[in-house]
């Protein structure tokens, strides 16, 4: 393996996870510098067989996968004894494994906490559901917009109809899953750093999304307010802090909280008599009127190239995907990477967000097919040629 200097650099994670939340905490993990070995499924599981693409096809998504950087991969059948026994061996000298099963399925394979902490009790072995382990819904299936509907986040998003808007995934899946796990998991290798204790750690992501709307729910226990679609002032509910129409279709987006902002946007904008009436609701309607009408005049690039020329207007350009790519500031921030190639094509990335001066996160390894390194990580586990043969031909790993 490539040396590293991240600081994370000597840990070593074991990931059992599947879906987006345990797949970007490890990617997170890697990007700073620990070693992430993914246990894959064997090719006759129902998740292996599940969309399944010619082989070729299949690498190329990897390749350009970010969830699958920085990781190494092993396949085994966690339902067969020997394999077990790789597994507890791989756990020995691991400091953190993740899984994201449905509560009980890692008891049923005979790797559940309890018993991995018998071959390492200073492990931190971390569970990802999606409403927890314990509880009155722990067995219910879902998905980030179930998360997000239980959590209270899809409750405060939408339009003022009270009709909810569905975001993409990333609150319950990334946030709330995802990078609350990796959080929690770095303050339980903190706490073991000193203490030398494993542990383990319950993340239900419909806990994760309550625990992000720790503001709204403080503000309705001491008020008693409840945040509806679209009437609120982080939601839609004003016009200083809202999305506009441009000329060419496109939105431009406005956060003028502050009074000043407010009053330098109203004087850019040619709307200067609204300058005092910022927080009076009975000119909202004729404010927001205004407003359509005068980002309706320019295209949203023009106000962009315009309005970020003032001093202290909070605004920016909402911009698609592709749009992102091309941002200068997105680009000099080294958030868009080239990180190798595959069949003769540059392969870009999202590149890594935290910035650190000493320890630098990298992206060392793109994703491979699952089984690319189970001899290597065997092979660096103690097992001989032969026993990694004999394994193979008994279909424990392949």
């Amino acid at each position: 393996m490539t040396t590293t200097t991240g600081p994370l650099s000597g840990f070593r994670i074991i990931d059992l996870t599947r879906m987006a939340p345990g797949p970007f905490c490890t990617m997170m993990f890697g990007d700073m510098g620990a070693d992430v070995i993914r246990i894959e499924p064997p090719p006759s599981s129902r998740i292996s067989k599940k969309g399944a693409l010619p082989q070729k096809e299949e690498a190329r998504n990897i390749t350009w996968n970010p969830l699958t950087r920085n990781k190494r991969s092993i396949i085994m059948d966690l339902k067969e004894d020997k394999a077990r026994e790789v597994f507890f061996h791989l756990c020995k000298n691991a400091d953190v494994l993740v899984e994201g099963f449905r509560p009980g399925v890692v008891k049923r394979l005979g790797c559940d906490y309890e018993t991995v902490r018998t071959v390492n009790e200073k492990i931190i072995y971390c569970s990802i559901s999606g409403y927890g382990q314990t509880g009155p819904y722990k067995d219910l299936v879902g998905h980030d917009i179930n998360y997000i509907s239980i959590g209270g986040a899809l409750g405060m998003i939408g339009s003022s109809d009270g009709t909810p808007t569905i975001p993409y995934n990333i609150i319950a899946d990334f946030a709330a899953g995802g990078m609350h796990a990796a959080f929690s998991i770095v303050s339980a290798l903190l706490h073991r750093e000193r203490t030398g204790i494993g542990q383990s750690i319950d993340i239900a992501m419909s806990d994760g999304v309550a625990y992000l709307l720790a503001a709204a729910a403080g503000e309705h226990l001491r008020s008693g307010l409840v945040p509806t679609p679209g009437e609120m002032t982080l939601n839609g509910g004003v016009p200083f802090y809202n999305v506009f129409r441009c000329l060419d279709g496109k939105f431009i987006s406005i956060g003028c909280i502050e009074g000043w902002f407010w009053e330098n946007l109203c004087s850019a904008i040619g709307m200067e008599d609204f300058t005092k009436s910022q927080f009076d609701k009975e000119n909202y309607k004729a404010i927001f009127e205004s407003m359509k009408d005068q980002f309706l005049k320019k295209t949203r690039d023009q106000w962009w190239e315009e309005l970020k020329m003032h001093e202290d207007i909070a605004v920016a350009p909402v911009l698609n995907m592709e749009e992102v790519l091309q941002d200068p500031h997105v680009g000099f921030r080294e958030m868009i990477v080239n990180v190798g190639s595959f069949g003769g094509e540059m392969v870009k990335q999202i590149g890594i967000g935290p910035k650190f001066s000493k320890t630098p996160g990298s992206i060392r390894s793109l994703g491979k097919l699952p089984g690319s390194n189970t001899r290597e990580i065997l092979l660096e586990s103690g097992y001989s040629q032969a026993e990694i043969e004999n394994l193979y031909q008994m279909e424990v790993i392949f």
